[in-house]
Formats: C-alpha cells, sequence, structure tokens
C-alpha cells in the first residue's frame, strides 16, 4: 500500500485528465459519424419520380422508412459527401468540419470569449451534439448550446425576396425534415440533453431575431439557402463576440450560401479572413 500511495504520488493527473477528455472527444466524433461499426449501413431511399415522392413522404409520416443496404465508404464518410446518410448516423459533416469545430469550441473556452453556441440546421443534432460534449468535458457550465431548425425541412424558396434562392428544391427532400423529437432522442442516446440546450423551432426568420440570446463565442450555419444563411447573419452576428467564430457548412458547395455570405461580409464591411476547412465548409474569427 505504501509502494503504490509513493506512486501514485507521481502521477500527472492533470495530464491523465486531459487526455481522457481528449479521447472522449475523439470517440464521440467516431459514434455520431458511425465510423466504428461494421461495414455495410442502411441507407434511405430516393425517390425517382413524384409519385415515389409521395410514397416516401407518407411512410416517413407513418413512421416508416424504406432503406437499402450499402457498403460503407470511408473516404467519402470522413469528407462528408456521401447523400444519403445512413439511417444511423446523426452528422453529416464529416471529420474535419468536427475537428474544426472542436478546434475553435477550444480556442474560445481558453481565451474565455463570452458567449453560447449555436447551430442554425441542426439535422439530426449531431454539431449540436458535439458542442454539448465539448462542454461536458470541460465541466463548462455558464453556457448554453443552442439547438436551431424548423424540424420539419428547408423553406420553400421566395425567388422574388431571393434570387439566388430560384430553382432551389432542398424542400422537396423528405430526408431534411427531422423532427424535434427524434433530435432530443438523440441528445439523450449521449446523455446530453439538460437545461444547457435550448431549442429554437421554427423558421430562421420568425426564431432567430428574438432569440434570447445575449452572446455568442460560436456561430456555426448549415441552412443551404441564401435565405436561410442571410436569415442567420443578419440576426446573430452582431452577437458574435470578438474572437468568435463563423463557421459555415456549405460555402464550397452551394453557390447560393457562398453568395449569402460575400453579400453580407460586404455590407459589413468584414475584412476578417475566410479560412478554408474542407471541400466545402469555411470560417472566419472576427477580429
Amino acid at each position: 500500500m505504501k509502494r503504490m500511495s509513493q506512486h501514485n504520488q507521481l502521477l500527472p493527473a492533470k495530464n491523465f485528465a486531459d487526455d481522457a477528455r481528449m479521447l472522449y472527444l475523439d470517440l464521440m466524433k467516431r459514434v455520431l459519424l458511425n465510423t466504428t461499426y461494421g461495414d455495410v449501413e442502411h441507407v434511405p431511399v430516393l425517390p425517382q419520380s413524384p409519385q415515389e415522392q409521395e410514397f416516401l413522404t407518407q411512410a416517413k409520416q407513418a413512421g416508416l422508412r424504406l432503406v437499402r443496404e450499402k457498403k460503407i465508404d470511408m473516404s467519402s464518410r470522413l469528407e462528408g459527401r456521401e447523400w444519403p446518410q445512413p439511417a444511423n448516423v446523426h452528422c453529416m459533416m464529416g471529420q474535419k468540419r468536427l475537428d474544426n469545430l472542436e478546434q475553435c469550441a477550444l480556442d474560445v473556452l481558453n481565451k474565455g470569449v463570452p458567449g453560447d453556441f449555436i447551430e442554425t440546421g441542426v439535422w439530426r443534432g449531431g454539431g449540436t451534439i458535439f458542442m454539448r460534449a465539448i462542454l461536458k468535458a470541460f465541466n463548462v457550465n455558464d453556457r448554453t448550446v443552442w439547438v436551431a431548425d424548423s424540424f420539419k425541412g428547408l423553406p420553400p424558396p421566395n425567388p422574388s425576396k431571393y434570387p439566388a434562392d430560384a430553382g432551389d428544391t432542398h424542400h422537396q427532400i423528405p430526408d431534411l425534415s427531422v423532427s424535434r423529437n427524434e433530435v432530443e432522442a438523440n441528445f439523450e442516446k449521449y446523455g446530453l440533453l439538460n437545461d444547457q440546450v435550448r431549442f429554437l423551432e421554427g423558421w430562421f426568420r420568425e426564431t432567430l431575431p428574438k432569440a434570447p440570446i445575449k452572446h455568442l463565442a460560436i456561430m456555426r450555419l448549415d441552412g443551404d439557402m441564401y435565405e436561410s444563411t442571410m436569415d442567420a447573419l443578419n440576426a446573430l452576428y452582431h452577437k458574435l463576440s470578438r474572437g468568435g467564430y463563423v463557421i459555415v457548412d456549405d460555402f464550397g458547395y452551394l453557390e447560393s450560401c457562398k453568395k449569402a455570405v460575400m453579400d453580407f461580409r460586404q455590407s459589413q464591411n468584414i475584412l476578417d479572413p475566410i479560412q478554408k476547412i474542407d471541400w466545402t465548409g469555411v470560417y472566419w474569427q472576427r477580429g
């Protein structure tokens, strides 16, 4: 017992604690992306005609999901390039964008940048679940994770007001509609649903301007469309603390999203450099 006590006195406890936290976050990323089990997954069947789309929509409303087997393409999974997403994946952003979210979050925590975390457009909740996991790992109890989504898919385009969205068909994709109950259940699966998680349910134009958010340290935008991206920037950017981060998921993939970001930056004379994350994600730090 004496020898064990002497040995324990030499253990660098702080290093062990830090290693455990990072191991937990690494495991969270693997589970959110479902890279830990098997080579074959079930992926939703995509409609090939209006009739099939109507059938799949009715099936979803009845609590049914039509799936097929598919071999995992690990490179696409880690890059966040897959569509449709497998039925048991909770996050579609891929490894690099999850790593970026972690790096930005740890930076604001280490530097004491004030404010909450928010994601606008959460799908199955993976990004916000990971935000909450970061706060949990480092025993941060004075910040809130805001989960902003319509929980019924994307809005139909309004081309008269937002010409960049003309012809957008995101609102016709059933698998982009994930209910609030499902997202809350996913938080529960990780043991991360508590009063530090708050939901903003509805269209961004209605919920974000009146959201009771005082300050933000991280704002992650995944609204796909010009309208959704611009609504989030207009409502939230002035609440972003100096040293906080804007992360945009679809900048490199969707021209409408990129145009909204560039138009907003120009209107606000934002000169902070845009940094590339991967093939589609970008971010900048408010200077």
